[in-house]
Order: C-alpha cells, then structure tokens, then sequence
C-alpha cells in the first residue's frame, strides 16, 4: 500500500507572546529542527485578533493566514484564555489549532483551555534543550502529519 502526504506550499507558524526571550528561544528552536517556513508574532491578545482579523496593521499582506497558533496565556491588554475564548467563538477561526504553551502548569488552567477548545497545552520548558525536542515534536505532528485546514 502507497501513502501520498501532500504537504502545505506555505505554512506560517502564529506566535502569540509578550516575552521577548520567548519569542527568541521558539525562534530558535524551531529554526534547529528544520522548520523553514514562516514563522510570525504578535505580543498580545489584541494584537493576535488584529493579526487573526486582518485589521488595524494587519493586512493579508503582512499577516499571512496562520496554519497554526502558539498561545501564552499570561498576556497584557486580552490574556491567552480571551482570545481563545474569541477565537473558537468565530466561525471562522474556529478551525485554527491553537496550541497553548505557558508557565503555568496549574490543573485549573489546563482545564480552562481545553474547555475553551485548545487543541494542546503545553508547559513551557526551563531547558532550551527540551524546548527543542518540544518544537520537534510539535513539527512532527502538527506540521508533518495532520492534515490542516487550508
């Protein structure tokens, strides 16, 4: 038996979080393990749905369409679990698979996202060696197995 993977032309990796380093590390990280495709951030809940909506600095030309979201939940001006709550309540973004990755590893937390509709949470490591097998592990599964919607 013969398996045919078709693989995304372009994909774009949303990063939403307020920490610089953060940004930097994820970056880096995913970078390290092969992924060559577009990578893009915002540093708030509002500047993700800015970013999701297409508005404000955003437009479809600075702001491709994301395959999938990394959320922080700790965020100034609207929290991760605001703009979660928002994202799964729009038919259109519904569909987006939003994978947490935060601090916290408090149960209420996770409880709440995936009440929410989070799609994975993951605990932010404190070792950028295991961030990197993370990253490689995200790769693995949301970028080179499951099938997203286009």
């Amino acid at each position: 038996m013969s398996f045919i993977f078709r693989k995304l032309a372009k994909m774009t990796i949303l990063i939403a979080d307020d920490d610089a380093d953060d940004r930097m590390f994820l970056e880096q990280a995913l970078r390290s393990i092969g992924y060559s495709h577009d990578i893009q951030f915002v540093e708030d809940g509002e500047q993700l749905m800015d970013y999701l909506k297409q508005q404000g600095m955003y437009t479809e030309a600075n702001a491709p369409w994301p395959n999938l979201i990394i959320l922080d939940l700790n965020m100034p001006r609207k929290n991760g679990f605001q703009a979660l709550e928002e994202i799964k309540a729009d038919a259109r973004l519904r569909r987006l698979p939003v994978v947490v990755m935060t601090t916290s590893s408090a149960d209420e937390d996770v409880l709440r996202t995936y009440n929410l509709g989070v799609n994975s949470y993951i605990t932010k490591p404190f070792n950028f060696n295991r961030l990197i097998e993370m990253m490689g592990a995200l790769k693995t599964y949301w970028i080179d197995t499951v099938k997203l919607p286009e």
